[in-house]
């Protein structure tokens, strides 16, 4: 299938259904010498990982990672990183009905008519069930990023139906079920999702991501600015419908003094922008927010039409997230990890020669750092 690709000098490309044998993916363009064992990507992946509480998919799956090539005594060798994670709860049997009824709110209709033919267990390759191989690649990517550069990268629950966090994003990565910054979230946060399990509802989410440490330079004029590529890298994953860079769409309702972010010898005062001006990275923290919508699979009746054209009535069963943006947390930290990696290396193939004609400007100020 073309679109299973991302990346261009640092690429991955991933492969597998959600109810087949495995999943997988390919790992190219990692640098030699990178210290790197299956415990590193794991760490990321048990994050991830369905049916650890209550509040999340009941799926059960270990997520065990295994690198296949590219690593020997310990280091990457500079070739092609295999990854596998086997399935060990799939249930295609649950979805035996729905082969031939379109479920509202999913691809089933789109594949169908793209491609003559669709895997209806659990969605096939538009899963969510696919982004583990993603934090697996994205593991791999966000340990370079930390050795070499120092680079951090922190993901948060930022919003989850009227609740919405309003303080500074964090700087050490929440560790709690719901990837909340504050202890005070937990408890209502668990409540709204028992109400929506009992309803048979769902609910969307608006997740966070900030990367601090990035240095001055990265990011490749027009078409591959670097908001340009992190928008893309982060509306590939599915569910999410709307990414914001820095202030994003509230830019829409400022004055351009309210907007612009003064530079002094002491650095930035403001970091409107999210990091990025130009499409290339000014040292401040590069942040961004991705708006996920409510999970489709839920147990509440509605219309739809079956694969022969005749009306239907859909009422989805099965294991499904009350809220899919909470496991979208560590996706997210991934996509961000995977498209810094991949700048990464095109600044250093193209201007790692450049000497800069003036010291950076300090640029540590993270969003709404005032």
């Amino acid at each position: 299938m073309s679109g299973s690709h991302f990346g261009k000098l640092f690429s991955v490309t991933t492969f597998g259904e959600s109810h087949g044998p495995s999943l997988g993916a390919i790992v190219d363009g990692c640098p030699p010498g990178l210290p790197l064992e299956a415990a590193d990507l794991q760490q990321d992946l048990d994050r991830r990982r369905p049916g650890q509480s209550r509040h999340t998919s009941q799926r059960h799956e270990a997520d065990r990672v295994e690198i296949l090539s590219g690593v020997y005594e310990g280091v990457t060798t500079g070739t092609p990183i295999g990854l596998v994670i086997a399935n060990t709860d799939a249930r295609p049997g649950d979805y035996r009905e729905l082969a031939q009824i379109l479920r509202p709110g999913h691809g089933d209709y789109p594949y169908l008519m793209k491609y003559g033919h669709r895997d209806y267990r659990g969605g096939g390759r538009a899963s969510a069930r696919e982004t583990a191989m993603r934090v697996a690649a994205g593991a791999i990517a966000r340990k370079y990023l930390a050795l070499e550069f120092g680079i951090g990268i922190v993901g948060w629950l930022d919003g989850i139906g009227s609740l919405r966090f309003a303080g500074r994003p964090p700087r050490v990565r929440p560790d709690n079920d719901f990837f909340a910054p504050e202890e005070e979230w937990l408890a209502p946060i668990a409540e709204l999702i028992e109400s929506l399990r009992r309803e048979g509802d769902s609910v969307g989410a608006r997740v966070g991501v900030v990367a601090y440490g990035v240095p001055v330079g990265w990011g490749d004029p027009v078409f591959d600015k670097l908001d340009a590529t992190l928008a893309h890298a982060l509306m590939s994953i599915g569910a999410v419908k709307g990414v914001e860079i820095g202030d994003g769409f509230k830019a829409a309702f400022q004055r351009g003094s309210e907007h612009r972010d003064a530079i002094t010898p002491d650095g930035f005062r403001t970091n409107h922008a999210g990091g990025i001006l130009a499409g290339i990275s000014t040292g401040q923290a590069i942040c961004a927010y991705l708006a996920f919508k409510p999970t489709s699979s839920i147990r509440l009746p509605i219309a739809s039409v079956g694969t022969d054209g005749q009306p239907r009535e859909v009422l989805v069963k099965g294991r499904h997230d009350p809220c899919v943006g909470i496991r979208g947390v560590p996706v997210a930290e991934a996509m961000v990890a995977l498209t810094l990696m991949d700048h990464a290396l095109r600044q250093r193939g193209q201007n790692g020669a450049v000497t800069p004609p003036m010291r950076p400007v300090p640029g540590s100020i993270g969003p709404d750092e005032e």
